[in-house]
């Protein structure tokens, strides 16, 4: 299993959700963030923006849907301009459900 971390601009946080839904994955857990790439903000005029507001969605996808995954956001995200966003994809070692404190099959314990 792996975790995708996408970071996306705040408008597009609707086309991904909508690309991911049609490419099967549908779980997913959204936060507000702030950050900044390269750019190192904004500049607005007079005004600069060190930090600028972005959505953080994770998602825990089996193996085989991590390509599909990142393709889905890609396709979501992109606009072509500065700030469309990373992806990030790390190993999940074992995944528990709360409610019955059970390991699913698919994952491995560390």
């Amino acid at each position: 299993m792996k975790l995708i971390r996408a970071i996306v601009r705040p408008e597009r946080e609707e086309p991904v959700i909508r690309s991911l839904e049609t490419a099967g994955i549908v779980s997913l857990t959204k936060m507000d963030v702030l950050g900044r790439g390269q750019q190192r903000g904004i500049q607005v005029g007079p005004s600069s923006y060190d930090e600028i507001p972005k959505v953080q969605l994770m998602i825990v996808v089996e193996d085989s849907q991590v390509d599909p995954a990142v393709r889905a956001i890609e396709s979501g995200a992109r606009t072509g301009r500065h700030g469309d966003g990373k992806i990030f994809v790390s190993p999940v070692d074992a995944a528990y459900t709360i409610r019955t404190s059970e390991l699913p099959p698919s994952t491995t314990s560390a």
